[in-house]
């Protein structure tokens, strides 16, 4: 069993790269833009996606006290709030949005896409990324019986549940926030935010196991991570 989950756990870190890989290839060279992190952590990714737009101008946002002080410390101007609720920035603020393995541990998607496309500037992008309800493994996971491999994280006690094979099963959840309150299909992400009056542009895929991550990019619909690119419309 050991084997085994080393094997997967290997598998996942791979896929996890090609995932922000697909993250980056998104983004455009804008030295002026407003860029800002949805769950920002310690702000080390902010600060290689800024770098990637090529800005200076890099806001965060966390609720976590300690991963906000880590953040400041590394040059992200961070702000402590809950994105369930209404986010604490002006209207048409922001040219960039990045939203990585955010969503999964929101239960407000409501606002939380139309706050998005509230601080966006007209004809800004956001891009989301994801674990997709409709992956190989988590099909398999409910198939036999047993919880998603995403939604194994519904406990404030441990991790895991309800999954032999999930990554760090048993394991102590350390922090509440990590929860997974809403794990989507492609179509239910798109559907979503094209309700609200974002424009779908692009769709990227990785992770397909137990096979290389590099699949999940030929078979999106089925891969493990997904990352989608869409556009303020300004005739909303």
């Amino acid at each position: 069993m050991r084997i085994i989950e080393k094997y997967l756990e290997t598998l996942y870190e791979k896929s996890l790269e090609l995932n922000h890989r697909n993250i980056f290839s998104l983004l455009e060279k804008n030295q002026n833009a407003f860029f800002l992190d949805l769950g920002c952590d310690d702000g080390k990714s902010a600060l290689k996606i800024a770098e990637t737009i090529d800005t200076k101008n890099i806001y965060g946002v966390d609720i976590v006290d300690e991963r906000i002080e880590l953040a400041k410390k590394n040059g992200v101007t961070v702000k402590k709030f809950d994105l369930n609720f209404k986010f604490e920035f002006d209207d048409d603020y922001f040219d960039v949005i990045v939203a990585d393995q955010t969503i999964e541990h929101l239960y407000n998607l409501d606002n939380f896409i139309s706050e998005i496309y509230r601080i966006l500037k007209p004809s800004g992008y956001v891009i989301v990324s994801k674990e997709n309800a409709s992956s190989w493994c988590n099909i398999f996971a409910n198939t036999m019986g047993w919880q998603s491999f995403s939604s194994t994280n519904i406990s404030d006690k441990k991790q895991g549940i309800g999954n032999p094979l999930a990554l760090h099963r048993n394991e102590v959840m350390s922090l509440k926030s990590w929860k997974h309150l809403s794990v989507c299909s492609i179509l239910g992400i798109k559907e979503l935010f094209e309700m609200y009056g974002l424009k779908f542009i692009k769709l990227k895929g990785a992770g397909y196991f137990p096979l290389s991550g590099s699949f999940g990019n030929i078979d999106k619909t089925h891969s493990h991570f997904i990352v989608f690119k869409f556009v303020k419309e300004t005739n909303y």
